[in-house]
């Protein structure tokens, strides 16, 4: 059964896709969630109109991620942190931390899901973090974090 994808479906495609599934797997499972609808050709023609205007969305929602970018790219964001005798920190500089950093030194408002650490800081020094603001617009901010002996 020929099938459009109404939600990503790991293993079998993207939102808009049209596959080819089993009969019992479209009417057991993907049709009922509501995770799939079948082809026909209005269908069709209304996720042709859904998908380009998505892409009309992001396209303009691209240019307005690209300002924000080149606002980005030239800040130093500090970030103090308690850090023990031996230099080290108490716990972690996390995400959530550097969203709060930027709104307080430059007012952008940034979603922390944006915010690409593959891990938590936990030195003290000066690090870039890759900040995905749009699927084709990323930018790198340079983190400082600067220890405060802890009392």
């Amino acid at each position: 059964m020929k099938i459009i994808l109404t939600k990503d479906v790991k293993g079998l495609g993207k939102e808009g896709d049209t596959v080819n599934v089993s009969d019992g797997h479209a009417r057991n499972y993907l049709l009922p969630k509501k995770i799939a609808t079948p082809l026909t050709e209005g269908s069709l023609a209304v996720w042709e109109k859904r998908k380009k205007l998505k892409a009309e969305v992001l396209a303009k929602d691209k240019d307005a991620k690209l300002a924000l970018a080149d606002k980005l790219k030239d800040l130093l964001i500090p970030i103090q942190v308690d850090v023990g005798e031996s230099g080290k920190l108490f716990g972690s500089v996390t995400s959530i931390d550097i969203v709060q950093a930027i709104k307080g030194a430059s007012g952008l408002e940034i979603d922390k899901r944006d915010i690409e650490l593959p891990e938590n800081i936990k030195l003290v020094g000066t690090y870039e973090v890759p900040v995905r603001l749009h699927p084709e617009v990323t930018a790198k901010i340079k983190v400082s974090v600067q220890g405060k002996t802890a009392q």
